[in-house]
């Protein structure tokens, strides 16, 4: 962006009216757009002063995105140039944003503005959750605004198919349905689903007539809304319905389709002629993730699929699954997008990938020479706490404070400027597993989707955290009187405090030896992570608490080099029963000499208990002793298993 302030200024008034040179599609939609505003500007049968007048023009010096705009402001009114209907339409925003802040008059000035990124993303989970079309334009509205241009719609899942099918009426007579409004009620039971006469129904889906309804309203916001049709996984809904696309033929047994079975790709096929019948989104969104695989080593038509093809193992039948799919797209001139898990037995050729599972995925598929989707979990997660989870509503777990998702940076330094041009966009997702109403999912989408519209939007030499935290107090009482339910950032309460400040003890920077290994998923800084001084957060996705999972579980061994005299050894645990981490059974601390034989100084038990809220707990020793080499053990439940995270071994 490049901001040139000049002299005098600039008021709207009832006498402002509009004039706008563009072609009729984009007239009329900006037409009705500025009429609706608080603007509230009528076309005028001429051009003058006192107008704001909007120009589609061919070129625009210092401008290469079709998405970037001109505004400029003078005493005689105001004037938006860009290279298409959306470029003029995110000058308008910039303009309704600066009419916000100074209803007194806006300062004379000239802005010249494009987007970092060509796609700006949101995902909402309308399966777990369903949500009204009403709700669906409520978040359209906002989310343009603030310059997001692509909604994506997790339409399908487990928890319920979200469309309509005209040739598969079981999806919606029965697959949109369940006998519980909240998902964990649901997931906690039998995880079944009933006919939508049955009076017990919870849930819903868009009709024909509401896609078109909601694929129309985003069009009027220069908003592309992406559909996702989950395959081969997550899927129980539909193999529940239709069984006989499943390996086993057997209802609410499986979530992976059958891909050895001809009719699985006919069912997807015909499911996706319609889907793109009636969304004319580029790219069409196939899922592709968390595929257990489980029945396609025993199934003889996924094993003769696997022979008849040349396929080495369960990876590559995926693999072949999505190639076919994209083939099916790019036949219809479409573009396959999924997540990260369809680089697993080789990339489709014209495949774009949205990386999750960190950004290892989308880098991968960057240097292989296709376009990547960042959207890792540790900054893009939107249903993770975003505060201290004591105060919040019970979530899936994580923390992802409003900071964390501002300072987000997708274009690492390790990729060259050719690959940089590959970086296609990032996205944020909203999934609603403990989300339940509609109220709930505002709370957890602002300001945090706002803080990701600017990444998505701005080059970082272009950011400020001081400036935008400024911005997003107010942004959030403005979303108040406008009547959404943001979370109310200036109450926050930020980051467990022992994160706050490193720590000094005895085994700082100290060798520790592990007698059982750490978890390779959740390293922290290795084997330095337990004596390196550093605390924990409010979740174990900030990379300073260590994940166990052998059987073992926590056993190191720390040495202090020399014989020390010691009065406490302790560290934290974490417990967040969703995602299946809980605090120890048993916790054992020994003491040694000659690293050999050891004398155990505690034995703490505690009873594990499940239960919804995150909880730390400090499992330590006090008294008096000497020695060279301590041993921290501790232990899992047998009953509940799980991860065990610790942060530090603090001696004192």
């Amino acid at each position: 962006m490049e901001v040139n302030w000049q002299r005098g200024s600039f008021r709207p008034d009832a006498s402002t009216s509009l004039w706008i040179e563009a072609p009729e599609a984009d007239r009329s939609i900006l037409a009705e757009y500025l009429q609706a505003s608080p603007l509230a500007l009528k076309l005028a049968d001429s051009q003058s002063g006192n107008q704001v007048v909007l120009k589609q023009t061919d070129a625009l010096e210092g401008i290469t995105s079709p998405e970037g705009y001109v505004l400029s402001v003078n005493s005689d009114g105001v004037r938006i140039e860009a290279l298409s209907g959306a470029g003029l339409f995110y000058g308008v925003q910039t303009l309704l944003q600066m009419a916000a802040d100074a209803p007194e008059g806006m300062t004379a000035v000239t802005v010249k503005d494009e987007p970092r990124f060509e796609y700006r993303g949101i995902m909402l989970d309308v399966s777990r959750h369903f949500r009204s079309k009403e709700f669906v334009k409520r978040q359209i509205d906002l989310l343009s605004y603030y310059k997001i241009n692509r909604l994506h719609l997790h339409l399908t899942d487990a928890a319920g198919w979200r469309i309509e099918i005209k040739k598969y009426p079981r999806l919606t007579q029965f697959a949109a349905w369940r006998p519980q409004a909240v998902w964990k009620d649901w997931w906690n039971g039998k995880r079944e689903y009933c006919e939508e006469t049955d009076p017990r129904a919870q849930g819903g889906y868009y009709t024909q007539d509401d896609i078109r309804e909601l694929v129309a309203y985003a069009q009027k916001h220069y908003v592309t809304i992406i559909p996702e049709i989950e395959m081969p996984s997550h899927s129980e809904e539909v193999l529940t319905a239709y069984p006989e696309l499943s390996c086993t033929h057997v209802p609410y047994k499986q979530s992976d389709f059958c891909i050895g079975n001809e009719k699985t790709f006919e069912f997807l096929e015909n499911v996706l002629t319609e889907v793109m019948e009636l969304f004319p989104s580029e790219y069409i969104h196939i899922g592709g993730d968390e595929a257990g695989k489980a029945s396609w080593p025993n199934c003889k038509l996924c094993q003769a699929r696997m022979k008849k093809e040349g396929l080495k193992d369960v990876n590559e039948l995926q693999s072949y699954s999505i190639h076919r799919m994209e083939r099916f797209l790019n036949s219809h001139g479409r573009k396959l997008l999924g997540w990260d898990e369809i680089l697993d037995g080789g990339l489709a050729p014209n495949a774009t990938v949205m990386s999750w599972r960190g950004t290892e995925g989308g880098l991968a598929a960057i240097r292989s020479g296709h376009k990547a989707i960042m959207s890792p979990g540790q900054y893009c997660y939107l249903d993770g706490y975003q505060d201290a989870p004591y105060s919040q509503p019970e979530a899936i777990g994580g923390y992802l404070p409003l900071k964390k998702v501002y300072g987000y940076e997708p274009v690492p330094d390790s990729l060259s400027a050719d690959e940089a041009k590959l970086m296609y966009g990032v996205q944020a997702n909203l999934w609603t597993e403990y989300i339940p109403t509609e109220e709930h999912a505002e709370y957890m989408l602002y300001p945090r989707a706002i803080a990701l519209a600017e990444v998505a939007w701005s080059k970082p030499e272009n950011k400020s955290w001081e400036d935008f935290h400024r911005r997003a107090l107010k942004i959030v009482d403005e979303l108040k009187a406008k009547g959404y339910h943001p979370f109310e950032l200036k109450n926050e309460i930020g980051n467990r405090k022992e994160a706050e400040t490193p720590v000094e003890h005895l085994a700082l920077g100290k060798k520790v030896t592990y007698n059982a290994p750490y978890w390779e998923n959740y390293p922290a800084a290795g084997e330095a992570t337990l004596t390196d001084g550093l605390r924990g957060g409010w979740n174990y996705n900030d990379q300073l608490w260590q994940g166990f999972v052998t059987k073992d579980r926590v056993d190191v061994v720390i040495d202090l080099e020399k014989e020390t005299p010691i009065h406490s050894v302790a560290a934290d645990f974490m417990q967040i029963c969703g995602p299946e981490v809980f605090m120890p059974e048993r916790v054992v601390i020994s003491v040694s000499n000659d690293g050999k034989e050891f004398t155990q100084l505690a034995e703490i038990k505690h009873e594990v208990v499940r239960d919804d809220a995150v909880t730390f707990k400090n499992f330590g020793w006090e008294g008096e002793a000497s020695a060279r080499y301590i041993r921290y053990q501790a232990l899992a439940s047998d009953k509940f298993g799980g991860v065990l995270f610790t942060d530090e071994i603090v001696v004192k």
